[in-house]
């Protein structure tokens, strides 16, 4: 279900400058980077590039995600991180993106692991906003 205007609570700004090859940077400041391609499509690989931005967002919302889902489930995912890696490659259309999310979370049997990272997959803005869009694996 998809959310109104009035129900948004708070609103990322971020502009670029010369797309992939350029900069970033948030209306706030606090990111301010150098995007550049990464050496495997061609680039200096001296800056960061959206997909690693995206990893970076993904798994901290992941992340947030699996902590909602352990308070309801009374799990203990202390110690616990998500890695998100995106990859980027070509299809029919140009480009598309595919995503494995693993999480490593020390305190729960495997069996609990792989059922909080799937309740948290149904619950991630991240992973709803993506649904049907890309491939996402969880591992």
């Amino acid at each position: 279900m998809t959310i109104q205007q009035s129900d948004v609570l708070y609103t990322a700004v971020a502009t670029a400058e010369n797309g992939r090859d350029g900069r970033v940077a948030t209306d706030d400041g606090k990111l301010d980077v150098v995007v550049n391609p990464p050496k495997e499509m061609g680039g200096s690989g001296a800056g960061t590039n959206p997909e690693q931005l995206f990893a970076a967002g993904y798994s901290a919302c992941f992340q947030g995600a699996l902590g909602v889902v352990a308070r309801q489930e009374k799990a203990d995912i202390s110690g616990s991180t998500v890695t998100a890696k995106v990859g980027i490659g070509k299809n029919d259309d140009g480009f598309g993106i595919i995503v494995e999310i693993s999480a490593a979370i020390p305190n729960v049997d495997a069996a609990t692991a792989r059922e909080l990272l799937e309740k948290a997959h149904q619950v991630c803005p991240y992973s709803r906003a993506t649904r049907g869009n890309i491939s996402v694996t969880l591992l």
